[in-house]
């Protein structure tokens, strides 16, 4: 069984207090990596806070604030069929190409029923297939994060081909620091992808 959530804060909460300044330490790992977009010359780690149990709602949550994707359907989306859409989150535009993969009905990964769990697999692939076939995109990231929303949201990010600098992890982190890209260069690459998944897939480009 995992450590209870006092017991982890605990336990990391004493290492934090061994340092110096009673923070836990910027790991050699993050200093040294090639990929961090960040110098470490001064750079802290945040103080470690004391768990929140039971944790506030998500958006979507009983009790928490309505579900702003349920309010607006599929509402800019790029692409939608019967049961799933394609959305690019309106505030991150600084990648080759970045959108959220989202169910129409209001669940969350582990409430999906049998149906869109076998549509899930297909369309992720599909979907990184789409992105691919812009060219100049060295990787697609995809993932699930969800502490902010209840409603399912698969994220896919694309990695700008040949910037080795923003491999891995760290990608999120400089998309917050890059430069946007121009609009219509966006919207023509997400009409691309779009097309390319009514192609393989199915559904309506918008």
């Amino acid at each position: 069984m995992p450590e209870t959530p006092q017991a982890f804060y605990d336990r990391v909460s004493s290492v934090a207090a061994a340092q110096p300044d009673g923070r836990l330490a910027v790991s050699a790992e993050v200093a040294e990596s090639e990929i961090f977009p960040f110098e470490t010359d001064g750079l802290r780690v945040k103080v470690f806070e004391p768990p929140v149990v039971p944790e506030p709602p998500r958006s979507g949550d009983p009790g928490g604030s309505p579900c702003g994707r349920c309010a607006v359907g599929d509402k800019g989306a790029i692409w939608s069929n019967e049961r799933w859409m394609l959305v690019p989150p309106e505030s991150m535009n600084t990648l080759p190409f970045t959108a959220l993969l989202m169910p129409r009905d209001h669940v969350d990964l582990g409430e999906l029923d049998a149906v869109l769990a076998a549509d899930m697999g297909p369309l992720i692939v599909e979907t990184e297939r789409a992105v691919k076939s812009l060219g100049n995109v060295g990787r697609v990231h995809v993932m699930v994060v969800g502490d902010g929303a209840r409603h399912l949201h698969v994220w896919f990010f694309g990695r700008p081909l040949g910037q080795l600098q923003l491999r891995g992890s760290s990608l999120i982190d400089w998309s917050d620091v890059l430069p946007p890209v121009p609009a219509a260069q966006l919207a023509a690459d997400q009409r691309i992808v779009a097309e390319a998944l009514v192609a393989s897939y199915g559904g309506t480009v918008h």
